[in-house]
Parts: C-alpha cells; structure tokens; sequence
C-alpha cells in the first residue's frame, strides 16, 4: 500500500507526534529496563539481541496493538463520528477494566489527558466537552487512542492514514529505544520495522470495512 510505504520514509514527529506513551516512555534513558517490564507483561524473553527484539515486536503486536489499540482508535472515531458521548465513556471504561492494558493505563492516561487539553478550546464539540468533563471529573481515565480517534474524527482527518501511521510510529519507537544497546544499524532497523508492519495495512483494512460510519 502506497501510504504505508511512504510511512517508512519519514520521521515520527510528521506522523503522529508524541501520540504514543510507550514510545515516549522507552525513547528514556532508562529504556531497556521498560522494554524489559513490557516483555515481562507479554511474557517473552527479555530484549538483548535482534532475534529477542524481533519476538518482543511481534508479541506486542499480536497481544496488543493490533487487538486492542487500533480497534480503540476505530471505535473512538466512530462514536465520536456519531456524537455518542455517552458510548465514548463507557468504552473508556471498558478499557480500564481490560486486565491485558494495566501496563500501559498510566502512561496512556498521561499522554491522553495533555492531548485532550489541548480540545478544550472547542467548546461546539460536544463530544470533546463530556469526555473532558468526564475525564477531569475522574469518571473516566482518558484513554490516548480514544482521544486520538476522537481527534481524527473532530478534524476529518484519515481513519486508515492515522491508524498506519499510530502502527508505525508505535513500532519504530519500540525500535529506536533498543537500537543503540543492540548496536543497530539505522538499515538494520529499518529492515526490522518493514518486516514486523508487514501485516499492519491489512489488519487495518480489515477495521476499516468493519466501520458503520465512514
């Protein structure tokens, strides 16, 4: 697919700035150690070689990005599409209480609140307003891919192109917060990033004919 090929050549900051905590959290000076704590979560062997780093990718792609964090984002941009504030609340808490995300609840919650901050001048967005409402009332913990696909719907921005681009993005940053512990080549990881998004523009294709509203 020509977007997600184009996705490859360019930097995170063009695709989704600082949309993902995990990234953010591993791009640290204590990286590897968060890298290890994610591994623990996804019961895999810890990160200390490109084989180990290859395992640790696909892992959390299968367990988490791709059953999770894009149908969030999905689901987030279709009720917000919908202006169903109310559904948008109970999703989060759906979320919440999903025992496989406990990891990544704080900084999810971190990276979501700051983003949905910057929503509050949108006072004709009645959706933007009750989850905001919501969030700071602490009746929901604002999840980052629900604020995100609730941006991309406020906006008009592009379902597929945001859920590539949050995919690469996430995977890159994964990448980049081990490279230089595993003594990577920036080919070496690009070679890397190819072969584990491989799949991503299919299983995000299969979201996409999954939406009511387009």
């Amino acid at each position: 697919m020509a977007n997600a090929k184009q996705l490859l050549r360019v930097e995170p900051h063009e695709w989704l700035g600082d949309w993902h905590p995990l990234a953010e959290q591993l791009g640290s000076t204590n990286g590897l150690l968060t890298l290890a704590s994610v591994s623990e979560q996804l019961r895999v062997r810890a990160v200390r070689d490109l084989p180990s780093l290859r395992e640790f990718l696909q892992q959390y792609h299968s367990q988490i990005l791709i059953p999770h964090e894009l149908p969030a984002i999905r689901r987030a941009y279709e009720q917000a599409t919908s202006g169903e504030s109310r559904e948008i609340i109970q999703f989060d808490l759906q979320l919440t209480a999903e025992e496989s995300l406990r990891l990544f609840a704080a900084a999810s919650e971190r990276v979501g609140r700051a983003q949905l901050q910057k929503l509050r001048p949108l006072r004709d967005q009645r959706v933007v307003q009750r989850y905001l409402a919501a969030v700071e009332n602490n009746e929901a913990l604002g999840w980052h891919t629900i604020v995100f696909g609730l941006t991309l719907a406020i906006y008009s921005m592009p379902l597929r192109q945001g859920l590539l681009g949050y995919a690469f993005q996430t995977t890159r940053g994964f990448i980049h917060s081990a490279a230089r512990e595993l003594h990577l080549s920036e080919k070496k990881c690009r070679t890397l990033l190819e072969e584990i998004c491989d799949p991503i523009p299919a299983a995000v294709e299969t979201l996409i004919g999954e939406l009511t509203v387009v």
